[in-house]
């Protein structure tokens, strides 16, 4: 007979994303040793689950755990939204009555409709993983404009669910200290913070390792590029829309080029090259200095062992108080410095303590001149002291352990 308990985790991300693949399973594969048995709920886009859904079923048979993907609903806005909703509470519901689950996981807003359900009607632990707050970044984002009634109303029902979900739930797990202290003094909720998690978005160090790299794979990757020996390689890795400021960061590098005539800026995404290289002409930059390439998970270590340094910009809303950049623990390990802007989440607090990048205040020529001045100093930078740093922080077995202590703390109190 099988004594683990069983969990439930719930997630709106498909695991075929590129934030399933980095950012759900290796946590859930590392808490799987300690003798759980994880199902998965998650939503997945068609075209993903496609490509993707062989290997994701041989990476989670490696570790025992059971996926249960359903489709993503992705028309009409809102009303998709809400079918998704429906449709993952039905499943929930039908998989509790085969494993009468202990406890549900539910990684953000969508998905802890799942586990607020499962808490009332079965009387699951419920952790919600909030992630961000959601209903501001939608807005932040200019998703939902307050101005039309409808997502007036919409904001005003989810940030109702929100404080809820805060409320119902048996722990809370977020991102940054900075929005712990916002749940507890701007959401006048201070007696829930004791029960608050902060886990930031991790990197599996041992992934992310210079070590680890085949210098032959290198040179070859570097001259298929087009990148010279003598090049200072900027990167941005990731996508680019709603939160990434391309203009600026573009704005930012032109700027950096007057100074680094050898200066290549190195956009590792799956975004169409067409958009940022005529982005870059428009704004009268060299498109030679311009390098796209997009990298599947396994390639990304190697492609980012090209870096100088790393740039990333993000726009600092409100919502964004809660927000832990996944790059940051993904270069720090790699030992790569990094320009970014302040004011996002606990960004500015780590760099003043480890002095592992550098940070713009202001989106203007004074600011970027100034920042650029200190680049000799940010490239001195002991790479190893970089992936210290990461390991002390951001590292994936971090992670995993504050979340196998909250279900331990829940599961056998």
């Amino acid at each position: 007979m099988d004594n683990r308990p069983d969990v439930l985790y719930v997630t709106y991300d498909g695991l075929t994303d590129p934030l399933g693949q980095s950012q759900i399973i290796p946590y859930l594969a590392g808490l799987s040793k300690y003798g759980y048995n994880i199902h998965i709920l998650s939503c997945e886009k068609k075209k993903r689950f496609a490509e993707q859904k062989t290997n994701i079923e041989k990476v989670l048979r490696k570790s025992g755990i059971v996926w249960h993907p359903v489709s993503y609903t992705r028309k009409p806005p809102v009303l998709s939204t809400l079918y998704d909703i429906m449709h993952l509470k039905l499943r929930a519901r039908k998989l509790n009555k085969e494993h009468q689950f202990s406890m549900v996981h539910c990684r953000s807003y969508i998905a802890a409709f799942v586990g607020l359900y499962l808490k009332r009607k079965a009387g699951a632990k419920f952790i919600f993983d909030m992630r961000g707050f959601w209903a501001d970044e939608r807005v932040d984002g200019k998703l939902w404009d307050l101005k039309s009634p409808l997502y007036r109303a919409i904001y005003k029902y989810f940030k109702k669910k929100e404080r809820c979900f805060l409320c119902s739930s048996d722990v809370v797990v977020s991102l940054t200290e900075n929005a712990k202290t916002e749940i507890g003094t701007n959401f006048n909720l201070k007696e829930k913070t004791s029960q608050i998690e902060v886990i930031p978005c991790c990197a599996d160090t041992g992934f992310f390792s210079r070590e680890k790299i085949d210098e032959n794979e290198r040179n070859i990757l570097s001259q298929q590029l087009g990148i010279s020996p003598g090049d200072f390689v900027v990167s941005y890795s990731g996508s680019i829309g709603t939160w990434y400021m391309q203009d600026e960061m573009l704005d930012f590098f032109k700027r950096l080029h007057t100074v680094y005539t050898n200066a290549r800026l190195f956009f590792i995404t799956h975004d169409e090259p067409e958009k940022i290289i005529k982005a870059a002409s428009q704004k009268k930059i060299d498109v030679k200095k311009i390098i796209v390439a997009k990298a599947s998970r396994e390639q990304m270590p190697v492609m980012l062992s090209l870096s100088s340094m790393a740039l990333f910009f993000i726009k600092p809303v409100y919502s964004k108080k809660a927000s832990s950049p996944t790059k940051m623990g993904e270069l720090m390990s790699m030992g790569i410095p990094f320009v970014t802007n302040a004011g996002i989440g606990d960004v500015d607090d780590f760099v003043k303590k480890t002095g592992t990048a550098l940070l713009v205040n202001d989106f203007t020529d004074t600011c970027y001149d100034e920042v650029i001045r200190n680049i000799p100093k940010l490239l001195m930078l002991d790479p190893g002291y970089i992936r210290i740093c990461a390991m002390a922080d951001y590292s994936l077995d971090h992670g995993i352990s504050v979340y196998h202590k909250i279900y331990d703390r829940l599961l056998h109190k």
